[in-house]
């Protein structure tokens, strides 16, 4: 498996993360770090390889036992006839070989059961670890590698992958050791015995072993196109209840029931390909065994005719082929095991290895208590994606200071939400520094960043659980009555009163039973309850009626006193009370003053508010 790239490096930023990344069919590294993960935990791992060896010794007795006790039988049958042997002893020797076949059946049903408790448990441990490593690592990673990533494919390759990894523990690790024991072991004590049938019983081993593997093999591919299907579908279904509201505005259903039905049907035929290989393979390892059965039974009939062997011998044999005979055909079950936890295992490294290319420094301090002052000096940037002649924001250079607020405006794509990003530092500077009351942000913990500025994001997003979690999600301490009170200020509070269980309402999926105001709301009063010194308002109110929003700014005004405000909007009266206004266009800043001032340049600015005023260029609205 390639070396994965640190996600800052340009090869990650143009996309190093694929999940349709082939890699190696066998990586032992990758099986070398999954058994380390195995062997942390000692104790259950001992306990489930001891189980196996003594599982496996305790049935190769078995045959043994059983063609003791064949001869055993035959000589007291023998005994009743001729008067050769005393039937008493012979009735003893065959209860003693009954009893210790019972002890030994009941010893590895035991061990079985603690191999299978142990190994299980230790693969169920891996999967915990691996599903918090890659929860939390997804937690990290940079907002520019989720802009590449398919959310259906994180969430069908953290739970597929993951699963296929866990079971190498017991279908890898602990059937390496199993096989070993009982099928050479086994062939051992049959060529021991007789080499010429020996070799016969286990003619069918190497053929079956073999295409064994290779169906595996090919069944293992189908399983990963399968997966690939089933990925598919989880996109189309996601995108699909994600947006069930613009599907039913545009009587969609047909087409995206004929689009589920397509991939379906891909997915279908994959599967019934799995079926066939499966049967088919099947069949002719079946017929191979049955094969060297009878062939067995011919050789060794012979042979107890002439006397070489006993009778109970050739049970023997043949016992030991009703024993190998699943354990050969589980080769393939183990090849398939160490090409699937390689392949799983592979992809899920691969972003478990990458390093985030927004972190905190080595020498990164928490931000020093202060009252919120933010500057941006000389800050140019691009995102990952784009071309390198492509600039997103161009030299741009403000200051906002406690009591302050700066309104920032312009046309689609001028890069007004992109400084929003950059402040929060969802993405980094190309050029200049971004400072909050005089400490570059990238040198400083991003928790602490994120906790001094409280961004009211352009999409509001809620989470399924009550209005009360919902507002408290960035204090979780808060205490009822702050809550109430941010709720006040955003002029949601006597709506919420009037919900059945008040704050105790379950919010929908993504806030669906409430407005694009409401929603819009609740995210301010998000904002507003934890003690933030810098307040960013990404067009929050686009969805507010003037009104609402004129009695929002005005609840606004005692808490934003002490705060330094940045404000983005397209609409005007949003932006009039600022003491100062950037409009943006092409990422640079054309201009900037206050209200009165712009109006007078009667440049872009008094355009637009022309433009919004309804063509009026009326002086009025300037004094």
């Amino acid at each position: 498996m390639s070396q994965p790239s640190p996600q800052g490096t340009p090869a990650a930023s143009a996309g190093a993360i694929d999940y349709n990344i082939q890699v190696s069919k066998v990586d032992t590294n990758v099986l070398r770090r999954i058994t380390v993960m195995a062997f942390k935990y000692r104790g259950r791992m001992a306990l489930a390889i001891i189980a196996t060896i003594i599982a496996a010794n305790l049935q190769l007795l078995m045959p043994q036992y059983i063609g003791q006790a064949v001869d055993q039988a035959q000589g007291l049958l023998g005994g009743a006839v001729s008067g050769v042997t005393s039937r008493a002893e012979a009735e003893a020797a065959l209860f003693a070989t009954a009893m210790l076949l019972l002890v030994v059946t009941i010893g590895r049903g035991l061990a079985t059961m603690m191999q299978n408790y142990q190994g299980e448990a230790v693969g169920q441990l891996i999967g915990y670890d691996l599903r918090m490593a890659y929860y939390r690592q997804l937690q990290q990673l940079s907002l520019s590698w989720h802009d590449r990533v398919h959310t259906g494919d994180l969430m069908t390759r953290g739970i597929l992958d993951i699963e296929g990894v866990r079971l190498w523990t017991d279908t890898g690790i602990l059937r390496i050791f199993f096989l070993s024991i009982l099928i050479g072991g086994g062939a051992a004590i049959l060529i021991n015995q007789d080499p010429v049938l020996g070799m016969v019983a286990l003619s069918f081993v190497p053929i079956v072993g073999i295409r064994a593997s290779l169906a595996r093999l090919k069944l293992r591919d189908t399983w990963l196109e399968l997966q690939d299907r089933m990925s598919t579908l989880t996109k189309i279904m996601e995108e699909n209840l994600g947006g069930i509201r613009v599907v039913r505005a545009f009587a969609a259903q047909l087409h995206e029931l004929s689009r589920f039905d397509g991939v379906s049907n891909d997915a279908l035929k994959t599967a019934t390909r799995r079926v066939y290989l499966f049967v088919h393979s099947t069949t002719q390892m079946t017929f191979v065994y049955f094969l060297a059965m009878a062939l067995t039974l011919w050789v060794g009939g012979e042979k107890v005719l002439a006397g070489d062997i006993t009778l109970g011998q050739l049970a023997e044999f043949l016992a030991f082929m009703l024993i190998l005979q699943m354990p050969v055909r589980q080769i393939g079950w183990m090849i398939n095991s160490i090409a699937r936890a390689s392949t799983c295992g592979g992809r899920l490294f691969n972003v478990l290895d990458l390093t985030p290319s927004i972190a905190d420094a080595d020498d990164a301090v928490p931000l020093a208590p202060g009252k919120g002052a933010v500057r941006f000096h000389g800050v140019s940037f691009r995102y990952p994606n784009q071309a390198a002649n492509q600039t997103t924001l161009k030299d741009i250079s403000f200051d906002v200071h406690p009591g302050k607020m700066l309104g920032i405006i312009g046309p689609p794509g001028s890069g007004k939400s992109s400084l929003v990003q950059l402040l929060g530092r969802f993405y980094d500077v190309e050029q200049g520094m971004i400072t909050v009351d005089g400490q570059d942000i990238r040198q400083v913990t991003l928790a602490s960043l994120r906790q001094a500025v409280a961004i009211v994001q352009q999409d509001p997003f809620l989470f399924t659980a009550s209005i009360n979690h919902n507002l408290a999600y960035g204090a979780p301490y808060a205490s009822r009555r702050d809550i109430a009170h941010s709720a006040q200020t955003a002029q949601l509070h006597n709506y919420i009163q009037g919900l059945p269980s008040a704050y105790g309402t379950l919010v929908g999926e993504r806030g669906v039973s409430l407005s694009g105001g409401q929603r819009q709301r609740m995210s301010i009063a998000r904002a507003i309850l934890p003690d933030a010194r810098v307040l960013v308002f990404d067009d929050s109110t686009a969805a507010i009626d003037a009104a609402t929003e004129h009695r929002i700014r005005d609840a606004l005004s005692s808490f934003t006193a002490d705060r330094a405000v940045i404000v983005i909007a397209h609409r005007l009266s949003s932006l009039m009370a600022a003491d100062e206004i950037l409009f943006l266009e092409d990422g640079q800043i054309v201009e900037r003053g206050n209200h009165h001032s712009l109006m007078a340049l009667n440049g872009r600015y008094r355009q637009l508010y022309n433009l919004q005023a309804g063509g009026s260029d009326s002086g009025k609205a300037v004094s």
